[in-house]
This record gives C-alpha cells, structure tokens and sequence, in this order.
C-alpha cells in the first residue's frame, strides 16, 4: 500500500473515532499550500470553501476527508487538529532526542507538583518520543508551548495538531504504542493543566493608576501577523527578522522570552514552516541579538 493510500486510510479511521484530520507532507507540515494572497486572511475551509489552511481544513466528513487527499496526492500523513469541540483535544509532546528527554521531564514535573498521569492514548514518534493524549475542559482555549513546561516538553492546544498514528515521516512512521493500548483519551490532569495554562488576570478593588501602555501587545501581536501571512518562499526570513525584532524587546524587559518563542513557533508552523526549522530560526536570532 502507498503512504497516500496508508494515510487517508488512518485519517478516516481516526474521523470515524471523532477526531478531525487533514492530509500531512512527509515533512509533517500540511500538505496543501493556502489558496490565498498574502495579506488574506481566512479561518478555514468552511470560511472560504477552499483547501490549504492547515488545521483550519480539519475535518470528521469521509467526504471532505477524501476530497483534501485528493489535492494532496503527495500526502504521507495526517494531522489530528487539537484544541476543538465540546471535550477539545490537548497533546503533550515528549521528545528524546539531542540530549534531551521530554518523557523524564514530564516524570519530574508530575512528582514535584503532585499529579498522576494517567495511562491516556500513546503515540510512539519515530525519533523515540511520545505523543500523550488527554482532553481538556469543554470551552477551555489552551496555549500552544515549546519547551515551557520543561526541556523535550511542548504542548498542542488551541489551533495546533498532533500527528496521526499511521503517519509516514521521513524518519519513519508515527504508531500506537505497543504496551499502553489505552483506547480511551482521558482528562489532562488538573495540576498539569494549571501549569500550561496561563496565570490568571489578577483583580484589583480599586482601579489602578493610568499607565502609559508600553509596546508588548501591540509589537508581539504585529510580529506574530506578519509571520503567520509570510508567503511560501520567505517564510523562514521573516521568521528571523520578526524574531530578531522580539528578541530586542525581551532584552529591554517589554517581552517575555517564552511567550515570544511559543508565538512565533506556531505562527510559522501554521504557513507550513516545519516545527523544527522554526525552533532554530528563532534560536538563531535569539544568539545574533544577544538576548
């Protein structure tokens, strides 16, 4: 059987379980490129009608399913979007590679702050690391992260997605883990979620002194714009030159440094730009400003 063939097979077994997917390149980035000019913006297919949103075109409909691999004759995966639907979807990811082991990171976070992890859905990543499915509390928007929680720890949440199990990369395929056979995605542990949540807004009795607003929300928001419409061929420029400009304010205290990477990974991830190629850009320009 082809990686085409081996993949819309996984996608509709995996849509008829509920999940919504959409065709993956081997390079584990979607496999559609967007319809769009660059300065266009669109939710997703329902908006537009058109494929090539990444997990905006995630779907549970065989028909819709089929007709998106049908544009992506080179697909060899499929995502499973995160983040949607009454009991949203949120993935741990644990690498173990370079040094770093996501999985004992995870061990230690969950012995210093208390919590249990449960024997959830398990996906064995081709590399050696594990993608740990939970379900998150209906109508709760969580945070996509890289490393936030701890080294070889990222999180998918609202707009990311996991690879499906059954998915061809170039280092091999993704599978269900052989001994944690779990059919059922449990609850993300309440302390886990505590920890990739961000904290809550403070609230004061009295009103607060005027500030004059500093450039944090208005420069991170315009950067984070300017990467997520960079059109196929100057994504990874400016990926830099965003992230070297985010890094000058992390250097000057007017932004922090996780939320800067997180921002910027996801919005390059979501114009196709591999995760990883996007980790290091961002890493590059960190080194070059000095940060």
């Amino acid at each position: 059987m082809n990686n085409w063939q081996h993949a819309l097979d996984n996608a509709l077994e995996a849509a008829a379980r509920g999940f919504g997917v959409f065709p993956l390149s081997r390079n584990k980035v979607p496999a559609i490129p967007s319809p769009h000019d660059r300065d266009h913006r669109c939710s997703g297919l329902r908006e537009c009608g058109a494929f090539g949103h990444g997990v905006g075109d995630a779907s549970t409909c065989p028909d819709i399913i089929r007709a998106g691999f049908e544009q992506a004759r080179h697909a060899a995966g499929y995502g499973i979007a995160c983040g949607a639907g009454p009991l949203p979807l949120v993935g741990i990811d644990l690498d173990r590679k370079h040094g770093v082991d996501g999985v004992e990171e995870l061990l230690q976070l969950a012995a210093k702050h208390n919590f249990a992890i449960p024997q959830t859905v398990t996906v064995c990543t081709p590399s050696g690391g594990l993608h740990l499915w939970f379900t998150g509390p209906a109508g709760t928007s969580v945070p996509n992260s890289v490393g936030k929680l701890g080294p070889g720890i990222d999180v998918r949440g609202t707009r990311g997605y996991l690879v499906g199990p059954g998915s061809r990369g170039k280092a091999g395929e993704y599978t269900v883990h052989p001994i944690v056979t779990e059919p059922t995605v449990h609850p993300i542990p309440e302390q886990l979620l505590k920890l990739l949540m961000p904290p809550p807004t403070p609230k004061f009795r009295q009103p607060l002194p005027r500030r004059v607003p500093g450039p944090r929300g208005n420069v991170l928001d315009g950067l984070v714009r300017f990467v997520a419409t960079s059109p196929e061929g100057a994504r990874n420029d400016r990926l830099f030159w965003a992230a070297c400009r985010a890094w000058e304010h992390v250097r000057d205290e007017h932004l922090a440094a996780a939320e800067v990477e997180g921002a910027l990974v996801s919005a390059a991830v979501g114009t196709g730009l591999g995760e990883r190629a996007a980790e290091n850009t961002v890493t590059s320009a960190r080194k070059k400003v000095g940060a």
